[in-house]
């Protein structure tokens, strides 16, 4: 059993919950405080989550955990083992991680002087992320892949209200840049991926 440590409310856990949960992996969870992430700090020498312990080997970051778990436990598959649709959906999750998620990062603190600028990027590329979904009922077509994976727990809040005790500032941004535009077949597709089970 993979162990996973995580904080509450965490989107990038999220992330491998939704792959494990549709593996059909149980996860050895361990739960820290927020506030409290000396023990994070400890086992991988950084703070951020999910960290996974692989037998003696510790896995940093949400999308290598991920794509370790499809390399360990390939069905049901997430990711086309190669060929242009696997390049298509690294090539999103790398967009998605470094581009995407800019915007709202940058929101998340005292406005910066751009913050307009950042608005009107973030709701451009939101765009884009709904006619790369087009009619199709996943990101990878008719089955949820990585791709989907990788966006919905920051995408959700377009129709997903935060949980409660979900006091986290940078969701209610998220919630607020993509309810800016209206796109009825991502809000659609968050629903879909949400009736997904979680590890």
């Amino acid at each position: 059993m993979i162990r996973v440590h995580r904080v509450p409310f965490s989107t990038n856990v999220e992330r491998v919950a939704l792959a494990a949960g549709h593996k059909g992996l149980a996860i050895d969870w361990v739960d820290h405080p927020d506030e409290d992430r000396s023990a994070i700090v400890e086992l991988s020498g950084q703070r951020l989550v999910p960290i996974a312990e692989f037998g003696t080997e510790v896995v940093r970051g949400s999308m290598r955990i991920v794509e370790r778990i499809e390399a360990e436990r390939p069905e049901p598959p997430l990711l086309s083992p190669a060929g242009p649709e696997r390049a298509a959906a690294l090539v999103a999750m790398d967009w998605f991680d470094r581009v995407w998620k800019g915007p709202p990062n940058a929101l998340d603190g005292p406005e910066p002087p751009d913050a307009d600028a950042l608005r009107s990027r973030s709701r451009r590329w939101t765009g884009w992320l709904a006619a790369l979904l087009g009619e199709s009922d996943y990101f990878g077509g008719d089955a949820l892949g990585i791709v989907d994976v990788c966006v919905f727990p920051f995408l959700k809040y377009a129709v997903l209200d935060p949980e409660p005790g979900d006091e986290q500032a940078f969701h209610a941004i998220l919630a607020d840049l993509l309810r800016a535009d209206l796109h009825p077949a991502l809000d659609a597709w968050a629903y879909r991926v949400d009736s997904h089970p979680r590890a």
